[in-house]
Order: C-alpha cells, then sequence, then structure tokens
C-alpha cells in the first residue's frame, strides 16, 4: 500500500462532492475535524488513515492494520498465488480483515515462523529501511555438523558470485552439533541458506523468530495468526 499523504483538501475532494473553493469556506468555518482537530489549513497533509469528518458525519477511512503470523511450510508470502495457499489465505481464515494488506519481509516457501502483514506503509517501509539495521533472527536446524570456522565467515560476510555483492556481517551462534541461531540485517534471496551452502550443509528447517525487538508469540501454533498490540507496532525498532 502506498504510504504517501496528500493535501487535506484535495483528499475530501476526492471522496466528496465538494469543491476545493467549498472546502476552504469549510475549513474557515471550523467545520471539518481532523483526527479529533479542527482544521487550519486545506494543505495539511493526510494519508489513507486519517478520520477526517465534515458536521460531524465521518468520511470512509482505514482502520492500521498490523497482524503477526506463524508461518508454516509450503505456504507462499504472498497475497496470490494460483497454486499454492498463501499467507493471506491464512489471515482470512482468522477472520481478519485483509483487505489491501502486504508482507513486509517475506519468508520462502520451506521456511516458517514470524511474519507480518499489514497495510500502513509508511510501518513497512521503516522496518525494511537499511539504516534502522534491523536485527532478524533465525532458528537453523542443519544436515551436517557445525564448526567454529562458520562464525567467522557469517561475520565476516560472504560474496554471492551472481549479485557480484558481498553480505553484510551476520551473527551466528552455534546451539549444538546441528542447530544455530542466525541474525543478520538484510534479506538476500535465500541468504541463509546459501550462507550454509558455502559449507556445502544443507539447511533442513529454518524459522523466524524475531524482526527487531518483536519476539515470535510461541502461543501462535503453526499457520496462526494475530493482532499486534499497540506497544509492539510502537516498539519493533
Amino acid at each position: 500500500m502506498s504510504s504517501g499523504r496528500s493535501r487535506l483538501d484535495r483528499f475530501i475532494a476526492r471522496r466528496t462532492d465538494h469543491s476545493l473553493r467549498d472546502i476552504k469556506l469549510l475549513i474557515a468555518q471550523q467545520r471539518i475535524i481532523v483526527d479529533g482537530k479542527t482544521a487550519s489549513s486545506a494543505t495539511q497533509l493526510v494519508d489513507q488513515f486519517s478520520h477526517v469528518q465534515i458536521d460531524n458525519t465521518a468520511l470512509e477511512y482505514l482502520m492500521p492494520t498490523y497482524i503477526m503470523s506463524n508461518k508454516p511450510v509450503r505456504v507462499v508470502s504472498a497475497t496470490v498465488d494460483s497454486k499454492h495457499a498463501t499467507v493471506i489465505d491464512l489471515v482470512k481464515n482468522k477472520n481478519f480483515f485483509a483487505e489491501n494488506l502486504h508482507i513486509p519481509g517475506r519468508l520462502d516457501f520451506n521456511s516458517t515462523g514470524l511474519l507480518l502483514l499489514t497495510n500502513d506503509g509508511r510501518w513497512s517501509k521503516q522496518l525494511s529501511d537499511p539504516t534502522y539495521n534491523i536485527n532478524k533472527c533465525y532458528e537453523v536446524t542443519l544436515e551436517r555438523d557445525l564448526t567454529h570456522e562458520y562464525i567467522a565467515a557469517f561475520n565476516e560476510g560472504m560474496y554471492f558470485e551472481y549479485e557480484g555483492i558481498t553480505t553484510r556481517p551476520a551473527q551466528l551462534n552455534i546451539l549444538s552439533s546441528r542447530e544455530a541461531h542466525v541474525s543478520l540485517t538484510e534479506g538476500r534471496y535465500h541468504q541463509i541458506r546459501r550462507m550454509f551452502g558455502h559449507f556445502q550443509n544443507k539447511v533442513l528447517t529454518l524459522k523466524r523468530i524475531s524482526i527487531g525487538n518483536l519476539q515470535l508469540d510461541r502461543a501462535l501454533v503453526n499457520g496462526d495468526s494475530r493482532v499486534l498490540t499497540q506497544d509492539e507496532v510502537n516498539n519493533i525498532v
């Protein structure tokens, strides 16, 4: 969804029969309320979530929606797919408001865990902005044993020949001989699988357990979802 804002007068003109001149007069007469405050200027900025009232009649607006889902395997991180179930299908099955949702930070077909859905483009843009250096943490199980050589290689970053780039440093914590936590601040195509592939070590399971300060709710079974609290939305970064 677009994160853009527009002028108040143009916002109202697109949703009503009022002309721009009419709207300026209504503002001067203090008959327009925006988010509980009397509008003072035709040029003030509003967006699709702004609550605009004219003579106590509210214009149509969207409620911002933020959902946490525990994605299972064999579900596509997409809004529409002709062959497979999507995370949007899972949300719809839970009777959440699913209109205009998009996915900031996808998971591949065989990966599981924390997936976010929202209709707030500004919030999702913040999550994907590299200047915030938002950590994403994953639980990984491998086909073969890990060694401390992996830790240094992940921390140094790895060269991906296809893209011609070197990944940012990633943190690898070895939990057992074939289990690890990986934390990184970017999301290259199949990045974690490819980094372990550097050692010819196949990833058997890959589960995202956190994004920034937000932890996957362990009470959510595979395929389940819930709405985020306002504190979770505000404090994810």
